[in-house]
Formats: structure tokens, sequence, C-alpha cells
């Protein structure tokens, strides 16, 4: 297995790699011999940093040189929304803000500051987690989120057009509905408010979405086998495009 994905001894930092699709990622690439480097605003087992602000970027990156002495592969995992319900008319400049904040520049910023590294060494691979919500958002919570998710996807493509001749491949992956632990939280409490068991909240969750076809969300592990696939030496040829990992929720092709 580590052979297959040539990704052992290789420099990785994934962001918000602690808890959900992150940490799974974070355990993948660890069991593939990788040296991996992730953060967290609020666990002080590791490195802690506000990704929203430019100081919190500034920091990781200065943490990942030390740490990690430079940099093979970057994961940008950190994403979710906190807007409340209402639709357009609730979402003032500071909602819409936080959302650009932590769902595009955080990943704006650390490209900036760590691919020119690599472009330097011709060498390196950036992933980008976006959401299908840029093509199905929900427009009663999640404008600003699918917003943010959206311009995170044309600027990992640009991106890639830029530095993919210069030996660095940029990739995005869209996930849908994940089952991480936030996930089960929600359904859970759902099931309780509506009297159902835990497969009738998914469904009204899943139906919510215009359904899954596979009938279930996506577990953590499988997006995380999806970026090692991405980053790893089989995905050499594979840059400047977009994986969709949603079970078959994006009804087009």
């Amino acid at each position: 297995m580590t052979d297959f994905f040539g990704l052992e001894g290789k420099r990785v930092l994934i962001t918000s790699g602690t808890q959900g699709a992150g940490a799974a990622t974070v355990a993948l690439f660890k069991s593939l011999g990788a040296q991996v480097m992730t953060c967290a605003r609020h666990t002080p087992d590791f490195p802690m940093a506000d990704l929203s602000t430019d100081e919190g970027c500034v920091q990781l990156a200065k943490a990942a040189r030390e740490h990690l002495g430079g940099m093979d592969i970057i994961v940008h995992m950190l994403g979710g929304s906190s807007s409340p319900t209402g639709g357009f008319a609730v979402l003032t400049d500071e909602l819409w803000q936080r959302e650009l904040a932590l769902n595009l520049f955080a990943a704006v910023r650390l490209d900036r500051l760590l691919v020119p590294e690599m472009v330097a060494n011709r060498n390196g691979v950036i992933i980008h987690v976006s959401s299908i919500q840029r093509l199905m958002p929900l427009p009663e919570s999640t404008t600003a989120y699918a917003a943010a998710k959206a311009a995170l996807s044309t600027y990992s493509k640009s991106l890639s057009k830029e530095v993919s001749p210069k030996g660095v491949r940029v990739v995005t992956v869209s996930p849908g509905w994940i089952e991480t632990e936030a996930a089960i939280r929600f359904a859970e409490r759902l099931a309780a408010q509506e009297g159902l068991d835990y497969a009738g909240s998914q469904k009204i969750i899943m139906d919510s979405l215009g359904g899954i076809p596979i009938g279930r969300p996506s577990k953590p592990e499988e997006v995380a086998n999806l970026i090692a696939f991405l980053a790893s030496n089989r995905a050499g040829s594979i840059t400047g495009t977009e994986y969709i990992i949603d079970g078959g929720t994006v009804p087009t092709v």
C-alpha cells in the first residue's frame, strides 16, 4: 500500500485535521508513511492557529516550515458555516466576511506563503477541499458558504493553470454530505426532535439535499482515500480538475 501511493516520507500540511474528514485524512497519510502536520483552533494537543486571520496563516506557515523543513503536499481541509437560517436578507457584511475568511482566504493566504517554495523546487501538490454546495446551494442557510466555496474552486482552477507548468499540481475535491461526528450529532438531535430513529433523520437530511442515490452519506475515510490518491504519485498527470464525492447527489454530469 505504501509503495503503491508513494507517499512515504512526503512532507504534508493538512489544515483542520483534528476531526471529521480532516482527522481521517491525517490518519491515512500517517499510515502511508508521510510526515504530517495539522492544526486546530481550540485543541491544545495540536499547533493552534486561527486560519480565518492573516496572522494565523503566517503563524501556521512558519510552524510548518520549522516542523517539516519544507512542503511536498498541502491539503486545505478547513471549511464550514456558522451563518443563521433566513436566506440572503439576514447575511450581514460581517457574516459574509466570516464565511469568506474561513472558506476562501485561509487557502489563498497559505498558498501565497507556501506555494512559491514548491514552485522554486518544481515539485508539489495542492488539494483544495471545496463542496458540492457550490453547485447546489441551500438558499435558506448556505448562500455565503456556497459562494465562498465556489470562489475557492475557481481560484483553484486558476492557480493550477499558473503553477502546473512549473511542476506543482493543483486539484479540487468537492464532497457532499459526510457522516462526521458533527453530522451524526445533528442527525441525532433531529431524530429526537421529530420522534424518529437515526435512519429516519438521515432520510430527512438526504431528502433535503435532493436525495443521495447510494442511500447514505460518505464516510470520512472515503474522502480521505480520494485525497490520498490525488496527492500520490499515482495521480501524477491529474491537475486543474475537480473530483466530486457525494454518493451521486449532484444530478448532472
